[in-house]
């Protein structure tokens, strides 16, 4: 934090590089660095191609950070992909791109509120029973404390992020002190490895591209101090070098837990594990690992959860001061909260708790993230292509070639997701189809208000 001062809108422009950063780590680092390592061991059967892989996740998210920050600078204001898509290509497609990216970060709220409530589950048997109500509880704890004031939220922001960070880095350099189990027996694999397949075989790169899907769901996130962009200090400067240092500081985390892992435990026994961490956390404490695993696992999704509920109230901010939502949810609260979008946003993600369908509606999320993507990478060519004079505070290096990798990637991406997945793919494409009609409204009745 630095020296404080009011934007026009109303928002406290007090956050500096540090909260940035920590933003876009707890919206990043979650439970899947926990559980996912095993997944990809099992595609990929082979230690230095499954390192290979983790490290080319952290290229294609630093890659991504160094497109979107050029847009960052640029359009510095609260509101994320929805700001750059509305400047780019019109206010219609921007709405498209600001509902559901609002979308998107309710389902993720409501889910990381259900997953935090059955780890208090397991730390607390009495609880075990009443997930539902110890998620909305979650949910109505952190939206107090956001209510409060944007200090308080960037204040536990930065406690919890420090936390999963030394966490995950004790349980990492741990595991070079234990052997590999020779005793674990691994199950039989359910799909030969990419390894134990002919080069560039279909099944081959299908087992390839199982592990990469898994390995880019977990960097996701990176991007989470754009939406605070109007409350950061020199945001032009300091919003693109967190989102970088985020993307390189999480892929070396994650290639160290992964090296950690692979030299705990056998390559089959990782492989055949649903839980790796909690496997390596039994090696290393045989009394007490399985609950140090579940409260590293609780505090990443904290971290994601306060972490998200700082961004999304500001894409309903964002549409609301554009006149294409309703104008209170622009109201700030003495303390710099969007106090009405709070409130929408958590009430939303508390019907989505009761809803009951939470896991099918959760599955169109592999979708929804990766318009982000395309938008805001497809965003960069056009403006550059369109106003090319345009002063421009942070230009991603590599244009076009660094840009065009991670476009062509997420489309790659968002396809495969689609057909593994049609009915996930057609619910989300459903629910973009009806924000069309919505959007063609709002601005109807935005063209028909009277000028202020």
């Amino acid at each position: 934090m630095t020296t404080e001062s009011a934007s026009p809108a109303g928002l406290s422009r007090i956050l500096g590089l540090g909260f940035s950063i920590a933003l876009a780590f707890g919206g990043t680092v979650g439970v899947g660095i926990l559980r996912l390592p095993g997944t990809v061991a099992a595609a990929l059967g082979d230690a230095t191609l499954i390192v290979l892989v983790w490290a080319a996740g952290g290229l294609y998210a630093t890659l991504g950070a160094v497109s979107v920050a050029e847009l960052s600078a640029l359009m510095p204001t609260a509101g994320g992909f929805y700001v750059y898509a509305r400047r780019t290509f019109g206010s219609g497609f921007g709405f498209i791109v600001g509902w559901n990216d609002w979308l998107l970060n309710s389902l993720t709220l409501a889910y990381a509120a259900l997953t935090a409530a059955d780890f208090v589950g397991e730390l607390s048997p009495a609880l075990a029973g009443h997930g539902t109500a110890v998620a909305l509880l979650v949910i109505a704890l952190f939206t107090g404390l956001h209510w409060l004031g944007l200090r308080i939220g960037s204040g536990v922001q930065n406690g919890i992020s420090a936390l999963v960070g030394v966490l995950l880095v004790a349980l990492a350099l741990a595991c070079f002190g234990i052997s590999p189990s020779a005793s674990a027996v691994a199950a039989p694999a359910a799909a030969p490895s990419a390894a134990s397949l002919p080069l560039l075989s279909v099944g081959m790169l299908a087992a390839l591209a199982v592990a990469l899907r898994s390995v880019i769901v977990t960097y996701d996130g990176w991007y989470e101090a754009i939406y605070l962009a109007e409350e950061t200090v020199n945001a032009a400067r300091t919003v693109p070098r967190a989102m970088i240092s985020c993307a390189l500081l999480v892929t070396g985390l994650y290639l160290l837990v992964n090296i950690g892992f692979l030299h705990a435990l056998s390559l089959p026994t990782l492989a055949a594990s649903p839980l790796p961490a909690a496997d390596v956390a039994r090696a290393i404490l045989p009394h007490g690992g399985a609950e140090f695993v579940t409260v590293v696992s609780l505090c990443t999704v904290l971290s994601l959860i306060n972490a998200t509920l700082l961004g999304a109230p500001r894409v309903l901010y964002a549409i609301g001061r554009d006149g294409l939502f309703s104008a209170t949810a622009t109201r700030v609260s003495a303390g710099g909260t969007p106090s009405v979008a709070l409130g929408i946003t958590s009430a939303t993600v508390a019907l989505l708790i009761l809803s009951g369908t939470l896991q099918q509606l959760i599955a169109v999320s592999a979708v929804l993230f990766v318009l982000n993507y395309v938008s805001a990478y497809s965003a960069v060519f056009v403006l550059r292509s369109r106003e090319p004079g345009l002063v421009r505070p942070f230009r991603a290096f590599g244009y076009p070639w660094t840009t065009g990798l991670v476009l062509l990637g997420s489309v790659l991406f968002l396809i495969a997701a689609v057909v593994d997945d049609p009915r996930s793919g057609g619910f989300a494409f459903l629910l973009i189809a009806i924000s069309i009609p919505v959007s063609w409204w709002m601005n109807r009745r935005r063209a028909a208000a009277p000028a202020a």
